[in-house]
């Protein structure tokens, strides 16, 4: 049983799916076909037998009163001949039997239907060499039965020539069955065989630009095969987009990278002839290389937090983002001593509870309050609102610098994207990035905006728990 299993298992891999649905196809109509014809062979044999026994029973009827008056009868030998029937008429008694032999069998059951303790019937036998149908009735009130035969090897041989008419008919259909599953399977399976050849062109580019070829028609009108295709194309142009951005990533991290890099290896390179150096340039270039180190080891964590997706579902538990925004309002203050941070909660959201993160969290706020804190001027004020906003918890921060302009907006939340005016300052464009990623982990929308009078409002909104 194992080794069939196999076979038909390696002669599934060795066929294409289009070879396999067309040999289905004209097995299964070969199988109905062949049921059909034999079928219709049975159909016939037995409606031509029950006209030969109606012809039968016609001529006994012709004959009855003829043999009813001449008494027992040995028959003829009209079964040697085709159409010609052979009649015979045999007593009950034995003893009334005729000196001829008689031309038909005659048993037991014949003297029953001769002394009307059997019904009529009919029979196959054979006589004279020839196959013959015979009925035997009983010719009442003279206790004879009156035997009647006819030849029925036309019946046979009519039989057998509608069986091979019908075996050609059925032949043809399975051939052109065969021919039109082939069609349709190559026909329907176009769109697969499209989108096996795209994958595999993909496979070997490595070009997530192809895409398959649709065929044209009314929209919501497409077959199970066309949305497949459709949502291959979709998938290809989301894998397109996902491929661009870790490109765009990798180039836009060897670029930030490179900069403070250069800077790590020429501090150290200096450092390491600290013997040629004054005291005052020693601590220079250990006090550069310190920061830069602190630098480069913000950016890698920050493109680390990036590469993550969604949050670890175990640290996930029910959090107040009341308290989260007062202890990072406490810690900002202690960053930016110069600037002034203003808190207000809204009285319905301070015990707002949200599934999240607590880290994550306090690392997006975080971020929203040191971008505002980096664009304000000094001693200019970062205010920060939460309130309940229908069935959402709303987090706003508004700064007073010189605002986000209208052709930066769409890239704020981009990666390693900093504004014209933002080039000069500190930081490496990551920041708004990893806020908006852990937002959308969180379920929670982020947008910037300009602030009426002036300034950048970012508007932070997820359902409340």
């Amino acid at each position: 049983m194992s080794g069939r299993r196999g076979l038909g298992a390696r002669w599934r891999r060795r066929r294409p799916l289009r070879t396999r649905l067309a040999i289905a196809a004209s097995a299964a109509v070969a199988l109905v076909a062949v049921g059909i014809c034999v079928a219709a062979i049975f159909i016939t044999r037995h409606q031509m037998i029950r006209q030969l026994e109606f012809g039968l029973a016609q001529t006994a009827a012709q004959h009855t009163e003829q043999y009813r008056q001449e008494g027992p009868s040995a028959g003829d030998k009209g079964c040697q001949y085709p159409a010609v029937p052979c009649l015979q008429s045999v007593p009950a008694d034995k003893s009334r039997d005729p000196r001829e032999p008689y031309a038909l069998p005659v048993d037991d059951a014949t003297r029953e239907v001769a002394a009307g303790r059997r019904a009529p019937y009919y029979k196959q036998l054979t006589v004279a060499g020839y196959p013959v149908r015979m009925y035997t009735v009983r010719l009442r009130g003279k206790d004879l039965a009156l035997q009647v035969a006819l030849r029925s090897d036309l019946v046979e041989r009519g039989v057998q020539k509608a069986s091979l008419a019908l075996a050609g008919v059925g032949g043809a259909g399975v051939l052109l069955a065969a021919g039109l599953g082939y069609w349709v399977s190559r026909t329907g399976l176009a769109p697969v065989a499209r989108l096996t050849a795209t994958a595999e062109r993909i496979a070997a580019t490595r070009d997530a630009r192809h895409r398959i070829e649709l065929p044209a028609g009314p929209p919501g009108r497409e077959d199970e095969v066309t949305r497949l295709a459709a949502s291959f194309n979709t998938m290809l142009g989301e894998l397109e987009q996902s491929v661009a951005a870790q490109r765009r990533l990798v180039a836009d991290a060897s670029h930030e990278l490179r900069t403070p890099l250069t800077a790590l290896r020429t501090n150290a390179e200096l450092l390491a002839r600290a013997d040629r150096l004054t005291e005052a340039q020693r601590d220079r270039a250990s006090g550069a290389l310190g920061r830069q180190l602190r630098e480069v080891t913000t950016l890698v964590n920050d493109l680390i937090e990036l590469a993550r997706d969604e949050e670890p579902q175990p640290l996930v538990e029910q959090v107040r983002p009341a308290a989260l925004l007062a202890h990072a309002v406490e810690a900002a203050r202690g960053h930016w001593p110069e600037i002034t941070f203003t808190s207000r909660t809204d009285g319905a959201a301070a015990g707002v509870t949200v599934p999240g993160v607590p880290a994550r969290l306090s690392r997006l706020l975080s971020n929203l309050l040191d971008n505002a804190a980096k664009f304000s001027p000094p001693g200019g004020p970062v205010e920060t609102e939460l309130t309940v906003a229908g069935d959402a918890l709303e987090l706003t921060v508004r700064d007073h610098g010189p605002g986000i302009a209208a052709e930066d907006l769409p890239h704020v939340f981009d990666r390693f994207y900093r504004a014209e005016a933002a080039r000069a300052l500190p930081g490496s464009g990551l920041g708004l990035a990893m806020a908006r990623q852990i937002a959308r982990a969180h379920h929670a929308e982020i947008t910037a905006a300009q602030a009426p009078g002036g300034g950048a409002l970012f508007r932070l909104r997820f359902p409340a728990g």
